[in-house]
């Protein structure tokens, strides 16, 4: 089978492992069939097409582990009063201006402008996470079609709960079963499903059994928020004697089958209990600043062993603002410049976030693995080295430094532009929802 062999100037094969000048990889269907330098690879494949990358930097494509793609909405909206605290900003602002009043067409424009925009931003592979009680049932599907046209890799899910009513709740927990059964149905399918419910306060103990329950039947993951900040860990004492973890393992659900994202407000005894129980987590540093929530103990969590990934929440989306958000904030709160190093960093955002959401031979350009990659192109006043690249990549590129992306072995995006994107169309659509879900 011919295949497409790609020459960078660096390559990123994995961050566990020091950058390789003038290495390349060959490209086969939806598979890296060989890695190898630009001398061996034009000899052993002579027949097949060439891409120069001259200047560039090859690497996995970013993984977000978690996001809101409906987020981008809320960008800007009029707000009379700001929040106090994470649960009035649940109250008083996300819950009754946003996740209340979004319906399916405004969930449809914001997936197919997020998604254009992930390609244009490296983004290869993402966990959403949809909360919008009154656009039950069937918003996940159309979410669905609208990521299997673009062609990237994805897991969606809808955050069941019991807030609005009781009925509401198991027509999320349905919803998230039918979309995990159209993932399996199509084993070759780029989007997979995971069940998902909102948290401890707003989710009665036999709906968190029920969740686990139905995923367990399936085979994929639990997601819930979990500490965004003080109010749940306050809420659980006061209610259950425990904290979160402590309660979660009570209940007899705490394992390799969570994800648990946020994880903010966890003690180093629940850390612990974590790990031991091999639970997941998703990152997000950004938007836990922006809520108020605190600085996840990130650092802690790896010291412990646990399978860790790196999510913008929907918030600030540029990857490379994520990492350096993820770089620099636990080392001003440890006051440590060697916690959480740029290739430690750059892990969480490939691999170690394809390995928390449980795909397979994602996150690494290897042979064998899957082809899902994006090509970076500097513009930097020093220049790239082995010992420098990681640190060098993470601090001074932005989303506008990708010029290509491939997924499962298809180009998405080539010489900047993102193929069959229609941008105007995208804006027009997503300002248009944007203004609807504005209306008092």
């Amino acid at each position: 089978m011919s295949g497409l062999i790609i020459l960078p100037e660096w390559l990123i094969t994995s961050p566990l492992e020091a950058p390789k000048a003038r290495w390349g990889i060959r490209v086969s269907g939806d598979c890296i069939m060989d890695v190898a330098c630009h001398d061996d690879l034009r000899q052993r494949y002579p027949s097949d097409e060439v891409w120069v990358a001259s200047g560039q930097v090859l690497a996995p494509g970013f993984v977000d582990a978690h996001t809101h793609l409906y987020g981008v909405l809320a960008h800007g909206i009029p707000l009379g009063k700001a929040p106090t605290g994470f649960r009035s900003f649940l109250e008083q602002f996300w819950w009754p201006l946003i996740e209340d009043r979004l319906d399916q067409e405004m969930i449809s424009a914001a997936t197919a402008y997020r998604c254009a925009s992930m390609i244009q931003s490296g983004i290869t592979s993402f966990y959403d996470c949809t909360e919008a009680p009154h656009a039950l049932p069937g918003v996940l599907n159309a979410q669905a079609e609208i990521v299997r046209q673009v062609g990237l890799r994805a897991i969606l899910s809808f955050e069941a709960t019991q807030r609005v009513s009781e009925d509401n709740g198991l027509l999320g927990l349905e919803e998230n079963l039918a979309i995990i059964k159209a993932g399996q149905a199509g084993p070759d399918s780029l989007v997979k499903g995971m069940m998902c419910f909102h948290t401890t306060f707003t989710c009665s103990e036999a709906f968190i059994k029920e969740a686990f329950a139905l995923a367990a039947t399936q085979g994929v993951l639990t997601h819930m928020h979990v500490s965004e900040g003080t109010y749940e860990p306050e809420y659980c004492l006061r209610e259950f004697g425990l904290r979160p973890m402590f309660y979660y393992d009570q209940l007899g659900v705490l394992g390799p089958g969570m994800l648990a994202s946020q994880c903010v407000q966890v003690s180093q005894e629940e850390i612990d209990l974590m790990a031991k129980r091999a639970v997941r987590v998703s990152h997000m540093p950004l938007s836990n600043c922006e809520v108020g929530g605190g600085i996840a103990p990130a650092p802690e969590m790896l010291a412990a062993g646990m399978m860790l990934g790196l999510g913008s929440d929907g918030y600030i989306t540029d990857f490379f603002e994520v990492m350096r958000g993820a770089f620099l904030i636990h080392k001003a709160s440890h006051c440590n410049p060697q916690v959480m190093p740029a290739d430690q960093v750059w892990y969480l955002a490939t691999e170690g976030g394809a390995k928390a959401l449980g795909f397979d031979k994602v996150g690494r350009l290897a042979e064998g693995w899957k082809a899902d990659l994006q090509l970076i192109e500097p513009y930097l006043p020093t220049p790239l080295a082995d010992h420098n690249l990681y640190e060098q990549l993470l601090l001074y590129c932005k989303n506008r430094h990708v010029k290509a992306t491939i997924v499962n072995g298809k180009v998405l995006m080539r010489h900047g532009k993102v193929i069959h994107a229609d941008w105007d169309g995208l804006l027009k659509e997503t300002r248009a929802a944007a203004e609807q879900l504005w209306k008092l």
